[in-house]
């Protein structure tokens, strides 16, 4: 079994003019979940849960430094415009594998620590009902 670190990966995100920005040198972590619903459909004659599926989602959560000169300007108007293509690619098995979401990113938080640094938070959620699909 091949196991691989998460080194190097790729952020890249349309800013609110449809233009893709890789934005991987100024984000300091990531967190990407996808997921389906679940129905619980137990009947009252069983002793354990019975589920079924439902509809897929996807949530990404972004974590970076700030820069004024790329991931501000593509997070600072999340409110405007259309959904944003988002590209998340990571080392694979035998070679990079990515999956590719339009996301509604509908915050953007800086924020600055006692210790001086400037930081921002960012999250997108699936917005345009396809399956969420590594290639």
């Amino acid at each position: 079994m091949t196991k691989s670190s998460g080194i190097p990966a790729q952020i890249e995100v349309d800013n609110s003019a449809g233009v893709a920005k890789d934005i991987s040198n100024d984000v300091n972590n990531f967190t990407l979940k996808t997921s389906k619903g679940e129905f619980d459909m137990t009947g009252l004659d069983k002793a354990a849960l019975e589920r079924l599926l439902l509809l897929a989602d996807a949530e990404l959560s972004l974590t970076g430094m700030f820069n004024p000169d790329l991931s501000h300007r593509v997070f600072r108007d999340v409110g405007v415009g259309n959904p944003r293509e988002t590209t998340v690619t990571y080392p694979g098995g035998c070679a990079l594998d990515h999956i590719v979401l339009n996301l509604v990113f509908s915050s953007y938080v800086v924020a600055r620590g006692a210790d001086g640094a400037l930081t921002w938070t960012s999250t997108g959620k699936l917005a345009d009902g396809t399956v969420p699909t590594f290639v």
